[in-house]
């Protein structure tokens, strides 16, 4: 719950926020009102220090005339016309003092009457019977450098005192005159005879006090500005405590809710092919109904038969075959650039063209790799899946046709689904129907595209269900497969010409070569034979050689371990020291 004063805070912060003018206008009424303080500070100190010094020196001129009227003058009076100088002017009726003595007890009238003011006159050579003052440090050090330099105009200051309390210290030179020195000689009492004129006889010093503390009230105005700037200070730190405490809670929240929806996001991908999660969350596409008119192209697969092969199966095997194939075909798609829309049972329906697209032709040509590639990694699941006691695996059957299509989001406000409908897309849905079981038909625009990929034989005429025209399908070229212990061949007779039938005996025989030289080799290092008519290639592994060369001889390995099969993704390069076991050339 709120305190009372913290509300205020709030409400002061979120007024000055509301009002930047407001906060421009103080700072620069607070830069103004500064040099104001410190010039009317400044005039109260000069008025002060006038008044004081006003007040010292009229003090001081009071003691000067009341020592002068009650020893000078009253003594020459009582003195019937008769009077001399002594320093024991006191003893002698109508004398008065001599200099030196005037000057010492001045001083002491000044010092009594004016505390803040003190004067001395002293000398380390005073005279027998007289009373002994003793010097300060800082009078022996300035008498001995008076006495050096011989400057009778020289001044020495010291300032000294503590935090609350200061002193300054002024000495000069008491310098004899002529008229003095033959009275210091004669004199019986003085301590030394051979007085000059000129020599520093002795120090005089002005001593000012003044407590800090007397003068703190004379800036009051700048204390009072230093005052109300730090009450506005100390508002503004507590309001920017509070705001930033505040954003530190919503920046606390903001993280957790950011987390959540990290959380929600990821789990929400999974319902949406990449390239449509990529475009709603970098805010490329708006989510409304909304479609466009283009050209896609459509791409169908269906498992043949699977009505009936789920008889054979348990739920939960069913269940983890299906998802492992729908795994396994997801990656290849998603490897391939296509933009899954749906899963339909057993079928998947991808295209290609939306929300990406690499142009008409490069879309249709690598639809017809993806296909190519699910074909052959089925395969390869089948044989995988009957080494685990499997017995009837899956055979798919894949439709491609490319054309235009309705693209976009479809449904209501509320629930909406991002697919394409259109007479090519169900076009797609009818060539899948008429495909062998591991087989690819395609419509000619497609195969148009891709004609250089596969080799493909075109169909009859066909009028498909829906589809107003006659469609000639093509279908491509399935390859035969002979398997023997070790070995899978696979062998497309249609594509072979006399330049591959002579390129690929001598490729089977250079590898029988390689046999015969080299023992048989562990289970776990097969031997792998492949023949192309192209140029030679150095001994590496290629990517998707049915798709880059109409590949109509393969040789494979059979792997001995049915559970843990040796796929493409595993299958190292030779070392170089192995190359000669290796033949590797695609027909």
């Amino acid at each position: 719950m709120h305190q009372p004063g913290g509300l205020a805070l709030d409400h002061l912060g979120r007024f000055f926020l509301a009002r930047p003018v407001w906060v421009a206008g103080l700072i620069c009424l607070a830069m103004l009102a500064l040099p104001v303080a410190i010039w009317m500070d400044l005039r109260n100190l000069s008025d002060q220090n006038m008044r004081a010094q006003a007040n010292t020196l009229n003090q001081v001129i009071t003691s000067i005339r009341s020592y002068y009227a009650e020893n000078v003058v009253s003594r020459v009076n009582a003195g019937d016309g008769r009077t001399e100088t002594l320093h024991t002017f006191r003893n002698v009726k109508g004398a008065i003092p001599i200099p030196a003595t005037l000057s010492i007890e001045l001083g002491e009238a000044i010092s009594a009457k004016v505390g803040d003011v003190t004067y001395r006159f002293t000398s380390d050579y005073q005279f027998r019977n007289r009373q002994t003052r003793a010097l300060s440090p800082f009078e022996r050090s300035a008498l001995a450098e008076f006495r050096t330099t011989s400057q009778p105009d020289q001044v020495l200051a010291e300032q000294a005192g503590t935090l609350w309390d200061r002193k300054v210290v002024l000495a000069t030179p008491v310098i004899l005159g002529a008229a003095c020195v033959g009275c210091h000689n004669s004199h019986p009492e003085s301590p030394k005879k051979d007085w000059r004129a000129g020599d520093v006889r002795g120090i005089q010093t002005v001593s000012l006090h003044q407590p800090i503390a007397l003068n703190i009230w004379a800036f009051k105005w700048l204390l009072g500005y230093l005052a109300i700037a730090g009450a506005v200070g100390l508002i503004f730190a507590l309001v920017q405590f509070r705001l930033a405490r505040s954003f530190h809670g919503m920046n606390g929240e903001l993280e957790a809710n950011n987390a959540f929806l990290a959380e929600v996001s990821m789990k929400i991908s999974k319902y949406l092919s990449p390239q449509i999660y990529r475009s709603i969350f970098s805010g490329e596409r708006d989510v409304e109904i909304h479609t466009e008119r283009k050209k896609l192209t459509v791409f169908f697969n269906d498992i043949k038969d699977f009505t009936a092969t789920t008889e054979r199966f348990q739920p939960e095997e069913l269940t983890a075959l299906l998802n492992e194939y729908f795994t396994e075909m997801s990656a290849i798609a998603h490897a391939h650039g296509a933009t899954i829309d749906k899963f339909i049972g057993d079928a998947i329906v991808a295209f290609f063209g939306d929300p990406t697209t690499k142009g008409v032709a490069e879309d249709a040509r690598a639809c017809v790799k993806m296909a190519l590639a699910m074909q052959q990694r089925l395969a390869e699941l089948n044989e995988e899946w009957q080494g685990r006691g499997y017995e009837h695996p899956f055979h798919a059957r894949i439709g491609i046709n490319t054309g235009f299509c309705n693209v976009g989001n479809f449904g209501s406000a509320e629930r909406m689904d991002y697919t394409i409908i259109g007479a090519e897309a169900n076009l797609a849905a009818r060539m899948e129907g008429i495909a062998k079981p591991g087989g690819i038909v395609m419509s000619y625009e497609t195969w148009a595209h891709a004609k250089d990929m596969v080799d493909a034989t075109a169909l009859e005429p066909t009028i498909f269900k829906g589809i107003a025209r006659q469609v000639v399908p093509y279908e491509v070229a399935q390859p035969s497969f002979e398997k023997a212990p070790g070995v899978q061949i696979a062998i497309n007779m249609d594509a072979i010409n006399e330049q591959s039938r002579s390129e690929a005996r001598a490729a089977l025989q250079r590898a029988l070569d390689s046999f015969d030289q080299q023992p048989a080799q562990q289970a776990s290092d097969p031997v792998q034979v492949q023949v192309q008519a192209q140029q030679p290639q150095p001994a590496e592994r290629q990517v998707e050689p049915a798709v880059q060369a109409q590949a109509p001889i393969q040789t494979q390995p059979i792997q001995p371990d049915p559970i843990q099969p040796e796929t493409p993704q595993n299958i190292q390069p030779p070392e170089p020291a192995q190359t000669q076991q290796y033949v590797k050339r695609w027909v």
